[in-house]
């Protein structure tokens, strides 16, 4: 509760917090390796912080007015011209190298993936697409995801956040969305997941993640997709990988006919 007051709420979980502050659980490498690069960040950041409030600080204090009437003048100091010329020049060189990393990997695309799915954005809900199961136009695995209104919520589901039909996956596997929108521009956003891919009429993004625990991510467009562009959640549920089989049978495919 204190630190509540303080705005200072960390957020251990798969959905945001009022007052939150810093990042959501990472449930797949991407996300880890953007929570690490923000930490070695935050380090160099506090490291310059330090130093220059140090010779502010010192500034102020040895060169007052009362302690040094007469102050020295110095018009060039060879020493001081070379440290703050390869000092702030070796700070980025340590952040280039992991955020360039991180920027490839992220952009790394999974050669042969274990599970393709497709997901298209709409005004305002989505429709997903099990690429890997369809065995014909006619009987293909696809089912629409809407937002469940505030007055159908049950006990212990989240405002604004919770669908009716979930995003199932299996944990600890290789899996890629194509994204893509049906009418104006959409993203896909899951915070715990560490994607944002944007979907752009008329092209096919693709993004490749592997969620590496079971539960429940939350996410939102992020894009202005239409007056409620705020209200289009995206829920993506990992299950472990021996229990998908029978989950897609008795769950998704059953509703594909409603769809």
């Amino acid at each position: 509760m204190k630190l509540e007051w303080l705005f200072l709420t960390i957020a251990p979980c798969d959905a945001a917090e009022p007052w939150q502050l810093g990042f959501q659980d990472a449930a797949t490498p991407m996300m880890q390796g953007i929570i690490d690069l923000h930490h070695d960040i935050f380090f160099f950041l506090i490291l310059i912080l330090v130093f220059v409030s140090r010779i502010l600080v010192r500034a102020l204090w040895h060169f007052h007015y009362q302690k040094n009437p007469i102050p020295q003048r110095i018009v060039h100091g060879t020493t001081i011209e070379i440290l703050r010329t390869i000092f702030p020049s070796i700070i980025p060189m340590f952040i280039a190298i992991p955020s360039f990393s991180l920027l490839y990997s992220m952009d790394e695309v999974v050669v042969d993936p274990a599970m393709t799915i497709k997901a298209i954005g709409h005004q305002w809900y989505r429709t997903y697409e099990y690429s890997d199961y369809n065995s014909s136009d006619e009987q293909s695995l696809t089912f629409d995801s809407y937002m469940i209104p505030e007055d159908d919520l049950e006990l212990g589901q989240s405002c604004l956040l919770e669908v009716d039909n979930r995003v199932v996956v299996p944990a600890k596997t290789h899996l890629r969305i194509i994204v893509t929108p049906a009418d104006v521009p959409h993203s896909w956003d899951v915070p715990s997941l560490g994607v944002k891919c944007d979907a752009v009429p008329g092209r096919l993004n693709q993004i490749s993640i592997s969620v590496q625990r079971e539960g429940v991510y939350y996410g939102q467009c992020s894009e202005i997709c239409g007056t409620n562009h705020a209200f289009t959640p995206i829920v993506v549920e990992a299950i472990p990988s021996k229990d998908y089989g029978s989950r897609v049978s008795n769950q998704l495919i059953p509703q594909t006919g409603e769809a």
